[in-house]
């Protein structure tokens, strides 16, 4: 039987070399490496995407546009890591747990837009509670959000890395930081468009002196849900039945969430590196409202994992092949 050829344009990235490290062994696919010199060649890329049956574009927007150009006589199916089609009307957006129709659009689909790290979250916390009627979809939410340096892409993992650093621990010298505070944030319209609520969400993200894991938090007031002393276990109910077929997401049950708290009152940031694992907890008291938080790898379910997994829903594979849980 024929292998299906994966080219991965833009493999020494930080998303790609990430994809191409979970496929390089894999004896199911052929991984078609174009040589280091000729990466920015568009004859030779052209020439590899024309080979290829997927292609896994890990390029900044304008680049990746490009790309797409290169690859319009080839036929080959894409997988778009970058911002610019994951609202595009043309595409299947390439989060698969939104819906099993969704799972089923990725299967069948010629283009895919892989999502951003920080809406898978916000969209898989919030779509099965608005689904369900358990929260009001025209409240004003917000979410609080804090990624390891590596989700800034090369410039921010070169200025993180080449900083002087102190005398302590740490992956990097530079320190905990906000970003993002225009409020324009390029994740924004697909965390709108696919959680199904009627507003943008209040977005502040965060980098943390680590290379990879992401924290996002969601304070929900009593106020936001339909039903008056909503609980944190409701809301895992209402997670655990909509993900029950989900084999990466993961509703934690809320008299469980002592047992993944440092110290029993610190929720870590790197709890699901390399892994394509997502963890959804729901903390607080009804009256007071609950703290949703979503922990992943950034570059596991939020960038190169939850690539892969696209990539085995196109080509007939279990979704699961080549991933960590």
């Amino acid at each position: 039987m024929t292998r299906p050829r994966i080219y991965i344009d833009g493999q020494e990235g930080t998303t790609g070399l990430r994809i191409r490290q979970m496929l390089e062994a894999r004896q199911d696919l052929e991984l078609l490496l174009i040589p280091p010199q000729e990466r920015k060649n568009p004859q030779v890329r052209a020439e590899f995407l024309a080979e290829a049956d997927l292609a896994i574009l890990c390029l900044p927007d304008e680049a990746a546009a490009e790309a797409l150009e290169l690859a319009s006589p080839s036929g080959a199916r894409i997988i778009d890591t970058s911002t610019a089609r994951r609202v595009h009307p043309d595409w299947v957006y390439g989060i698969p747990e939104v819906s099993p129709r969704q799972k089923e659009a990725i299967r069948q689909a010629p283009r895919v837009a892989n999502c951003g790290c920080y809406p898978v979250s916000f969209i898989l916390a919030l779509r099965p509670l608005v689904r369900a009627g358990l929260i009001d979809r025209q409240a004003a939410y917000t979410i609080n959000a804090v990624s390891g340096y590596s989700g800034g892409g090369r410039k921010m993992i070169e200025a993180y890395e080449q900083a002087p650093r102190p005398q302590r621990q740490a992956d990097a010298a530079l320190p905990f930081c906000l970003y993002g505070l225009d409020g324009a944030h390029k994740h924004l319209a697909e965390m709108h468009q696919f959680s199904l609520v009627a507003k943008q969400p209040l977005f502040v993200p965060s980098v943390a002196p680590t290379y990879c894991g992401m924290l996002v938090s969601m304070p929900l007031p009593a106020s936001h849900f339909t039903r008056p002393g909503t609980t944190a276990r409701q809301v895992w109910e209402v997670w655990e039945a909509y993900y029950r077929d989900c084999p990466f997401v993961c509703p934690v049950p809320p008299d469980q969430n002592t047992a993944h708290l440092r110290d029993g009152r610190i929720l870590d940031l790197e709890g699901c590196n390399f892994t394509n694992r997502i963890e959804l907890f729901a903390f607080g008291k009804p009256d007071q409202g609950l703290v949703l938080v979503g922990r992943l790898d950034n570059l596991g379910k939020g960038a190169s994992g939850n690539a892969v997994q696209c990539l085995n829903l196109m080509l007939g594979f279990e979704e699961t092949t080549g991933l960590i849980a």
